[in-house]
């Protein structure tokens, strides 16, 4: 890994997530509890997104979310056991572990931005799907708006032409709303 993340930062992060989030297995609970007492475990941790691409690698949900409570990914096993990912923490200490945390809005979180790092076994073409599904939903949300104005503009017209200066206000109200949007 290129860019290490301080076990500091790591245990303040884990503080603050076990305080915040209730998990769907409480197991998970003492496995992060574990690694919060073990630093020589934490330098090896990687806090990660699309963790079943690693070769060794922890899903954890929290209960808001709807994802699966709990998966162990070694090699090409998997399992739902945590017991059996507590024992390969305990002897494989030497050996990184990735581990990806579900909850709410993750993703908008400093606190979990400041310990996530870049996977480095997604694939590659799985990066370039979702760049372009981003690209795509972008020229959606483009072209979206771009004919509900041009529908507004057509309806506003059609107000002003039939003498409708209630519907004219209140549609010129919603377009310029969203020009101020953009």
């Amino acid at each position: 890994m290129n860019a290490m993340v301080p076990v500091a930062a790591k245990k303040d992060f884990l503080r603050w997530f076990l305080k915040r989030y209730r998990l769907k297995r409480r197991e998970c609970v003492w496995i992060l509890n574990y690694l919060l007492s073990n630093e020589h475990l934490l330098t090896n941790v990687h806090f990660t997104d699309e963790a079943h691409h690693c070769p060794r690698a922890m899903i954890i949900s929290t209960t808001e979310v709807d994802s699966i409570p709990f998966r162990f990914y070694k090699g090409n096993l998997m399992t739902a056991d945590a017991e059996k990912s507590f024992h390969d923490l305990r002897l494989h200490p030497n050996e990184d572990m990735f581990i990806q945390l579900n909850f709410k809005d993750s993703y908008k979180c400093p606190e979990y931005a400041s310990v996530a790092e870049e996977n480095p076994y997604v694939p590659e073409d799985l990066l370039t799907k979702r760049k372009d599904q981003e690209v795509a939903e972008r020229l959606l949300e483009e072209s979206f708006t771009i004919m509900t104005k041009e529908m507004l503009n057509k309806r506003i017209d059609e107000a002003l032409d039939k003498g409708d200066r209630e519907l004219f206000i209140s549609l010129t109200e919603l377009l310029n709303e969203m020009k101020k949007d953009q």
